[in-house]
């Protein structure tokens, strides 16, 4: 029969598993990712829920999750490009850290662009993360909170990464 000798994946390769679909669902390369994990082990609180606020709070992730892009590439891109501003200043750096309060928006050198008139339609029905707010008519989003593993719907199982770099 097929299939009976499937070897079980063993605690390593499980674990690596869940960094390498950390990493290609937030885009993020290896040198990266690891220093999020190292600052996230040198904090007192929850080294998972840290992490997590790590890649939830990069620039390009909170304009995924407002729907100023479509993808996380797309986002990436929107703030590689200069779409993108934060309390009104332009930032080109995709994996910039944003804290709760910050206001992030369309530049309004961009707002006549092709791309964002394709999606200001989009953006009326969108729903956001509790720990974010989206006013659909400036194109401006703002974190409210932090986020946490129950209000971000993850699915990663943060504390396998966490083991994988502690070896």
């Amino acid at each position: 029969m097929h299939g009976q000798n499937r070897i079980r994946r063993s605690e390593y390769g499980t674990q690596l598993l869940e960094k390498q679909k950390a990493k290609w669902m937030y885009l993020v390369n290896e040198r990266q990712f690891r220093r999020y994990v190292e600052n996230s082990m040198r904090t007192k609180a929850l080294t998972s829920e840290v992490l997590l606020q790590f890649l939830e709070l990069r620039l390009d992730n909170v304009a995924y999750r407002l729907g100023f892009g479509a993808s996380r590439a797309q986002a990436r891109q929107l703030a590689s490009h200069g779409f993108l501003t934060v309390n009104g200043k332009k930032v080109t750096i995709p994996s910039y850290q944003l804290s709760p309060g910050d206001t992030i928006g369309i530049n309004p050198t961009k707002r006549s662009s092709k791309y964002i008139a394709q999606r200001e339609p989009a953006l009326k029905d969108f729903k956001t993360q509790e720990w974010l707010q989206l006013d659909h008519k400036d194109m401006t989003g703002k974190v409210l909170a932090k986020p946490t593993m129950q209000n971000t719907g993850s699915t990663l199982q943060m504390d396998h990464i966490i083991e994988h770099y502690s070896r």
